[in-house]
């Protein structure tokens, strides 16, 4: 029943704490919420952002830039963005740049070609030498590199004197660079080394000269001819070996197919 004008009303007051939100309250709180929102989002914004540069490359700056030689780097000398030569003679990479970097690339090239299997056979030995050495230094490279592959050498990995491997075996001898270092460098000479793993053994079911690896260093003397860098001397010494992964080494079939497979590289810096 509605209660009459003259009819006296009752009020009740509530606490404080229970007392329902005025239409102010909400409209303060309103703001306060909207600030909390566009922090987080700023927030998420520059962590994504902090993530998707980590790792880029620095981007401007030249060369002058770069670490010195010697400092310490993690992924070491990187490679420039020279192309790798297009000529060959006697399959063996040719015409190399008249630079720092274009002597390095060199130094790989005839690094594979003095650990391949080719310098255990006379002639191509001798080819070999002829197209990757100084005129002035082929004659005392030959006579060297020939007591060198020849003989007892070939002997030791089962080659006869041909160079050549028994009937139904394979042999293997493949030189893999895997970086250069130049040591010195000028405009008519330059000394470089090349680290480097190899493969070399007899591959077959019947092999007692199973393929294994080795890690060592070649240190390659080379002079300007006046057109391309050419091999005046070389050395050799073990190392830096890493240390071997817990691998299970292929069958004798597989690394038959490989070697017969897979071919190799011409290398540039």
């Amino acid at each position: 029943m509605p209660l009459s004008d003259d009819q006296p009303h009752t009020r009740t007051r509530l606490p404080v704490d229970e007392q329902p939100s005025t239409p102010a309250t909400l409209r303060q709180s309103r703001p306060l919420r909207t600030l909390l929102t566009v922090l987080v989002v700023v927030t998420l914004l520059v962590v994504a952002i902090s993530i998707a540069n980590r790792g880029k490359p620095a981007t401007g700056g030249s060369s002058s830039d770069h670490a010195a030689p010697g400092a310490v780097s993690g992924a070491g000398p990187a490679p420039s963005g020279d192309q790798p030569v297009g000529t060959t003679v006697n399959g063996i990479a040719s015409g190399f740049p008249h630079s720092d970097q274009g002597a390095q690339s060199a130094a790989a090239n005839y690094s594979v070609a003095i650990g391949s299997a080719d310098m255990f056979r006379t002639d191509s030995r001798h080819t070999i030498i002829a197209t990757i050495a100084d005129p002035g230094a082929a004659g005392a490279l030959q006579s060297r590199l020939d007591q060198g592959f020849g003989g007892d050498t070939a002997a030791r990995y089962g080659l006869d004197a041909q160079g050549r491997a028994p009937k139904g075996l394979t042999f293997v001898s493949r030189t893999v660079p895997v970086g250069t270092k130049s040591t010195n460098y000028n405009d008519g000479d330059a000394k470089v080394e090349v680290w480097c793993t190899g493969l070399t053994g007899l591959a077959g079911e019947r092999s007692v000269q199973p393929v294994t690896t080795n890690w060592f260093t070649l240190a390659l003397s080379l002079h300007w001819t006046g057109s391309d860098w050419k091999l005046t001397d070389f050395t050799s010494r073990q190392g830096p070996a890493p240390m071997p992964g817990d691998q299970q080494a292929a069958t004798a079939e597989e690394i038959t197919g490989a070697a017969q497979q897979f071919g190799g590289f011409r290398y540039a810096r």
